[in-house]
């Protein structure tokens, strides 16, 4: 199983960045931990500040991945090209969250990317992405 991890605009800054709400751990040392946990899954990472590259990303990986969890960061609220690029492709996507966008200021309330996604998970820190690994495993 192959699963493509996409994380959006500002998470390259995971760890530095409003560690109140996203915690101090990096994204690459979570990454190594989930690696090891899932050694017997492929798990690729892609992350941008461009929206385009994003965009990119998900169009690439139609085909040869089995799964993409997508943390779009702020384009979650404001990306239809986002959107749009998921509904072209038949690899599914998982969008997840670290915080929950529910309880944060409403201009995060909506997510644009969520009618096209196959679930949605929000709201348990970093934790987030296993959950969306452990969708795909089942």
């Amino acid at each position: 199983m192959k699963i493509l991890i996409i994380n959006g605009a500002n998470l390259n800054l995971l760890g530095r960045r409003q560690p109140e709400i996203y915690g101090r751990e990096s994204f690459e040392d979570y990454l190594g931990a989930l690696r090891a946990r899932y050694s017997a899954i492929t798990l690729d990472y892609y992350q941008s500040n461009i929206e385009g590259e994003l965009v990119d990303a998900i169009q690439r990986a139609d085909g040869l991945y089995d799964g993409i969890i997508l943390n779009a960061g702020g384009y979650t609220h404001t990306s239809v090209v986002l959107r749009d690029a998921i509904a072209a492709v038949a690899v599914p996507v998982v969008e997840v969250h670290i915080s929950s966008i529910l309880a944060r200021e409403e201009f995060r309330h909506v997510s644009l990317i969520a009618p096209v996604v196959r679930g949605s998970i929000m709201g348990f820190g970093l934790e987030s992405y296993r959950l969306a690994v452990e969708y795909f495993i089942k």
